[in-house]
């Protein structure tokens, strides 16, 4: 398989990168190294630093001639998102956008697309499934939203498969405390340096936690599965915020780190948990990981100093 990834110096990207590679796959990964790290890019994958708006970008498909892409750059930060909704846009959809212009020249086969959970919006129900409502809160879901329909009508027209993975809250190594960080970086960061957490409101709200490892495989076999389809990757486990304050203060042994309580902010979502059995008939999606498993590895990989 010839590989291209996109964003692949990021967190979740050099994690899927790393995978293909085990897989046997020749992978190029594209990259402006805004939030991504020369230090996450696996020594074997080819890169290249261009951004994805870049005028460059379609010659650089129509050259290497992947079979698939794996589109990952992306602006992540949500709050970033409200504050600058234009930016949000022209990177999560003009650069997609020129992304399958240059995959349709080159005639990939396929494009496995990272969306989000923050593309439902306030859940209706519990576990939230792919036919949930698509009500996004912040410009950031809106992006992610946008880009789904672009696939489904890039296959429409020109018959490139797709398949849209909507992530739960993914956390693990390399995941940049000081940057677009999910709360699980932040506090494992604090933690071990004996810091106080900040929780807001009553840190009862909670997540569907995925470990990267699972999206990672998660994304083969997409790459591997039939056709196209909208599937969500998560866990299918609720874990609060406080829960996880408490587990990574008790596995690290710092036992100094305290919560600083503040007030709770606006258009929070109180609640996720995803569904996760359309992703296991579909592309034999199952979670390997449980929360204290990836915990414990994200402990490890920022106790040997990589914060």
């Amino acid at each position: 398989m010839k590989a291209l990834v996109t964003g692949g110096a990021g967190f979740i990207g050099s994690h899927v990168a790393e995978a293909l590679l085990e897989d046997g796959a020749e992978v190029l990964i594209i990259d402006n190294l805004s939030t991504g790290k020369k230090a996450n890019l696996p020594q074997k994958a080819a890169f290249l630093e261009l951004d994805i708006c870049s005028e460059e970008l379609k010659k650089v498909i129509l050259e290497f001639k992947p079979e698939i892409i794996f589109q990952l750059a992306a602006q992540i930060d949500v709050q970033k998102s409200i504050f600058d909704p234009a930016f949000d846009a022209y990177v999560n959809i003009v650069g997609a956008i020129k992304l399958l212009e240059a995959a349709r020249e080159a005639k990939v086969k396929k494009i496995v697309y990272s969306s989000s959970a923050a593309v439902y919006g306030e859940p209706c129900f519990l576990p939230v499934t792919e036919e949930h409502q698509i009500l996004p809160l912040s410009a950031y879901g809106i992006s992610k939203h946008t880009v789904e329909h672009y696939l489904t009508a890039y296959k429409k027209l020109y018959n490139i498969n797709y398949s849209i993975l909507r992530y739960g809250n993914v956390f693990g190594p390399r995941q940049d405390p000081l940057g677009e960080a999910g709360v699980v970086a932040i506090f494992t960061s604090k933690v071990l340096k004996g810091e106080p957490c900040s929780i807001f409101g009553d840190g009862k709200q909670t997540r569907d936690f995925v470990y990267v490892k699972d999206i990672a495989a998660a994304n083969l076999l997409a790459a591997k599965a039939p056709g196209s389809q909208i599937v969500n990757i998560a866990t299918g486990v609720e874990t609060s915020i406080n829960e996880v304050f408490a587990l990574l203060r008790d596995l690290s042994g710092q036992n100094q780190s305290q919560v600083i309580r503040k007030e709770a902010r606006q258009g929070e979502i109180r609640r996720m948990v995803m569904s996760t059995e359309k992703a296991k008939k579909e592309i034999g999606y199952n979670s390997k990981y449980t929360f204290l498993d990836g915990i414990k590895e994200t402990i490890a990989y920022y106790q040997n100093g990589k914060i």
